[in-house]
């Protein structure tokens, strides 16, 4: 087991570096260090978009998923295919409720309500670079309406929804068709836990 880690944290200066869409902050900080005393002054920027909440839309009746595919500029510049099939997912402005806004993307996103939600992590999307954390849930819905084009046109969303077989979603993960986080870490979770889900839903 890890030992309990160092506490102190220095921040001397804290800047707006950029400011776009999104923004990039500068720190200059120092902290402590494992073996005692204090790091060297080092320079930081961190990407700052605010949290997100994501929910995993699953009908237990109907064994099926309500995933989207929509463009993503990020992946395309990553290298990797733009037109990504996720779970659905909203940023939380302030005073919002993480579980309020997994529940309104659902019906803005998918066309789908959720009756019911079952956490199943929060956790930093990548902590080395952005403030980002995401508010992951599976949420229980009926997906025997669901599918077509979805999104809220003066966002500039453009969705297309599908309903997905157990059997294809873990194709489609073991596979890499799946291939951004919130999507991997809800979908592994629910085949880790898939026998507590139908119990406690069916």
């Amino acid at each position: 087991m890890f030992a309990p880690p160092p506490t102190g944290i220095d921040i001397t200066e804290r800047t707006e570096a950029f400011k776009g869409y999104f923004k990039i902050e500068r720190y200059k900080l120092r902290h402590e260090l494992f073996e005692g005393g204090w790091s060297n002054l080092v320079t930081r920027e961190v990407f700052e978009r605010g949290h997100a909440a994501a929910i995993l839309p699953y009908d237990p009746h109907l064994k099926a998923f309500v995933l989207c595919r929509q463009f993503r500029i990020g992946a395309h510049a990553g290298g990797m295919p733009p037109w990504q099939i996720e779970l659905v997912a909203g940023i939380i402005e302030d005073g919002e409720k993480p579980e309020d806004v997994a529940r309104r993307e659902a019906v803005e996103e998918a066309g789908v309500t959720v009756s019911d939600v079952i956490p199943i992590s929060h956790y930093a999307v990548s902590p080395g670079g952005t403030s980002e954390t995401v508010y992951l849930y599976l949420g229980r819905v009926d997906s025997s309406k669901a599918g077509g084009l979805h999104g809220v046109p003066d966002e500039d969303e453009h969705i297309e929804v599908q309903v997905v077989t157990e059997d294809d979603f873990r194709t489609m993960i073991d596979t890499g068709v799946i291939a951004n986080a919130s999507t991997l870490l809800a979908g592994l979770w629910f085949f880790l836990n898939r026998d507590k889900v139908i119990a406690q839903w069916t």
